[in-house]
């Protein structure tokens, strides 16, 4: 197959490339070029996407079409002059699309998204919610564009794995490695869900081949976060559970960016966000590894990778340590 890939000089499109490489189809991505480096052996076409003619220098016919664009002009741009050159579609979008993350449970089919932007505010660069609704208008321009009936739309969760730009599972994988007593936010049965970035590539390189359509959670199903802990620290690490009470009193942020603690999130406001069914994905394909092979392959490339940007992201040390005595001296 003849594959473009939109993107493909960072993280998921990076990865997307290789899996492509490796099943031993063509493979053009086309990007800018400062964010990252494409992948050895792929055919790379610098591109600006801002300019609506960005994409012409893009010549022939492909198979298949990967899109992670976040910005609705892109993808009409890239609707317009891919039109009548591509068969099967995809579009990376994301969990941040949906309305409402206070119910559990809930599935990609019938789950309600939020309204997409005016045109005039779309800037997917505001907030998160902003980003969710450029999604959706994402989502529907490419459908509308190219039909039901080839677009893959590929509703990404939280990415773990090597080359995250993110920080967030890194922050996990840093800490594991100095041990000792771990400061672990909320309460052990609490959900995480994540996907490796390998096993979500591969599955997007898959439905390409087969053809796969429709609306899908891109992301495992979820866990707890004691479990995810038991596979990522080590013999030597003993987590404290503090409640999110306490964290939010003394200004810890969730999710991500300094001092915060990745993979928490506020509840019951985000009861849903980490608990999607994603059944019909495992039915549809999705393969997941176990999460100890994530960390391992992660830890490996920070080994190599050295000091990164995630080293921003969470706690320092220093926020731990006095974050831990201040509950113990509490009397909890």
């Amino acid at each position: 197959m003849r594959i473009l890939v939109l993107g493909g000089t960072v993280f998921l499109g990076r990865a997307v490339a290789r899996q492509a490489l490796a099943a031993g189809h063509d493979v053009t991505c086309a990007a800018r070029g400062t964010s990252g480096k494409p992948v050895e052996g792929v055919r790379f076409v610098r591109v600006d996407r801002d300019d609506p003619a960005g994409l012409t220098a893009i010549g022939g016919e492909f198979d298949a079409v990967v899109d992670v664009a976040r910005h609705p002009d892109h993808v009409r741009h890239a609707a317009a002059a891919l039109a009548g050159r591509v068969g099967h579609v995809t579009l990376v979008s994301s969990g941040s699309v949906y309305a409402d993350t206070t119910v559990a449970g809930q599935r990609a089919g019938t789950a309600r998204v939020l309204a997409p932007p005016p045109r005039d505010a779309e800037d997917p660069w505001r907030d998160a919610e902003a980003y969710g609704a450029c999604k959706v208008a994402c989502e529907r321009i490419v459908t509308e564009a190219f039909g039901a009936d080839r677009v893959f739309v590929c509703r990404a969760g939280l990415l773990v794995g090597p080359e995250d730009p993110s920080g967030r599972f890194e922050y996990w994988v840093r800490r594991a490695s100095r041990g000792g007593e771990v400061l672990a936010p909320g309460a052990p049965d609490e959900p995480v869900q994540l996907v490796d970035v390998r096993d979500l590539a591969g599955w997007i390189v898959a439905a390409g081949e087969r053809g796969l359509t429709g609306t899908y959670d891109g992301t495992g199903a979820p866990t707890t976060r004691a479990a995810f802990l038991a596979e990522v620290l080590p013999g030597g690490a003993t987590p404290s559970w503090v409640p999110q009470e306490f964290l939010v009193e003394q200004g810890v942020q969730p999710w991500s960016g300094p001092r915060s603690l990745p993979l928490w999130l506020p509840l019951p406001e985000y009861a849903g966000f980490m608990t999607r069914d994603v059944t019909p994905s495992l039915a549809a394909g999705l393969r997941t590894r176990p999460l100890a092979e994530s960390v391992r392959d992660t830890a490996e490339w920070l080994a190599g990778a050295g000091p990164g940007e995630g080293q921003r992201i969470g706690l320092t040390e220093a926020e731990e340590a006095d974050l831990l005595a201040a509950w113990h001296a509490a009397g909890r």
